[in-house]
């Protein structure tokens, strides 16, 4: 390394990342090359769609200024991403290719649980991470019908002894649907359901994810009890509409997460208004404020408000995602804001990570 770099290194090293507070030479910050007016950096954000670059780039450039012979304006950064993860216990290592594992949750049915699961997952694959999906609602599995048709079905891997997820653009996924038969029930007890997601997470071929996102049923049933008994769930998104019928339950799926001792990363306020096409008019049809509400009672962020919109129930129905079927809108960006958000709070939870609770304790 030459002088000229271990200058620029030492200058960086008073450079924090605004979001954990460490250095960036401490891991983000890969590679120093050239001098002068034809510097050029390389540094890994740790989220994707990080929505503090802009801050971070500013810091950089400003402890730049300070090297003598270094034209900070002129300098190129080049943002990678590399998704930091957090060491499984050993008797919950039953994902070791998976970096983090985000449950959606709602506590109850119909506040578009799913739909917040299949964009969330979607968009994070579109902001630059590697993202599977496994559809953990057992009685009523709706992800492959919102991913439509798949690059790939389920199948046996190539040596006979695991499951092979089926893909949908770059997306592995898992679901029960895949084995019943259209239109029939699945009636199971807790043993069963706790034996099929076992199974779904020992036997399937996830491959190299950054994040594994799981929707989970309604309710505060065995299939949640069984994945945090099995995995380390990272964090837990919170959905809900505005309206306090819906608020009820969804306290109870945060009561929930809180004995088992797993993190909220944010709650996600889904139906939050509707906004007439032909004549503008705003209307809040669930009443308002409901997810603002309870994140401020939970001490959560407000990871974003999605609205009301035919294109985002449309896509649901085609299997086409609003994030990709419709991009440029503002539903979408929306959408992609949560992700982001969801993501930057996985990335800055604390080192210790959550603690097995002793009501797992007991139950394993």
């Amino acid at each position: 390394m030459s002088s000229h770099s271990e200058a620029i290194r030492a200058a960086l090293r008073g450079v924090t990342d605004p979001a954990t507070g460490r250095s960036i030479t401490a891991g983000q910050l890969t590679t120093i090359d050239g001098e002068g007016d034809a510097l050029r950096l390389g540094v890994d954000l740790i989220s994707p769609g990080y929505p503090r670059r802009d801050e971070l780039e500013a810091a950089i450039r400003g402890a730049l200024a300070a090297v003598p012979g270094v034209d900070a304006d002129a300098a190129v950064i080049d943002f990678g991403l590399k998704v930091p993860s957090k060491p499984a216990r050993q008797d919950l290592n039953r994902l070791p290719t998976v970096k983090n594992i985000i449950a959606v949750a709602a506590g109850k049915g119909g506040v578009g649980k799913s739909t917040i699961s299949v964009n969330t997952a979607m968009a994070l694959r579109q902001l630059g991470a590697s993202v599977g999906i496994l559809d953990a609602d057992i009685y009523g599995p709706s992800v492959p019908k919102m991913l439509g048709k798949p690059e790939r079905e389920t199948a046996t891997t190539a040596d006979g002894k695991r499951i092979a997820p089926a893909v949908y653009r770059g997306l592995p996924v898992m679901s029960v649907d895949y084995f019943v038969e259209p239109g029939q029930a699945v009636v199971w007890r807790g043993p069963m359901i706790h034996k099929l997601l076992k199974q779904f997470l020992e036997d399937v071929a996830w491959g190299d994810l950054d994040y594994l996102i799981v929707d989970l049923p309604p309710g505060t049933g065995d299939a949640q009890l069984s994945l945090a008994q099995l995995i380390p769930i990272t964090g837990a998104v919170i959905v809900t509409t505005p309206q306090e019928v819906a608020l009820i339950d969804v306290r109870r799926a945060v009561s929930m997460f809180h004995k088992l001792e797993v993190p909220l990363l944010g709650v996600v306020e889904n139906m939050s208004y509707y906004v007439c096409p032909a004549c503008g008019h705003h209307d809040n049809i669930f009443a308002a404020g409901g997810g603002r509400s309870l994140a401020k009672e939970i001490d959560a962020e407000l990871l974003g408000e999605v609205p009301i919109d035919n294109r985002i129930s449309y896509g649901a129905e085609v299997g086409v995602p609003v994030v990709e079927g419709a991009p440029d809108s503002e539903y979408a960006a929306a959408l992609r804001a949560i992700a982001a958000r969801a993501a930057l709070a996985v990335s800055t939870l604390s080192a210790t990570g959550p603690k097995r609770s002793s009501l797992l304790r007991t139950l394993s």
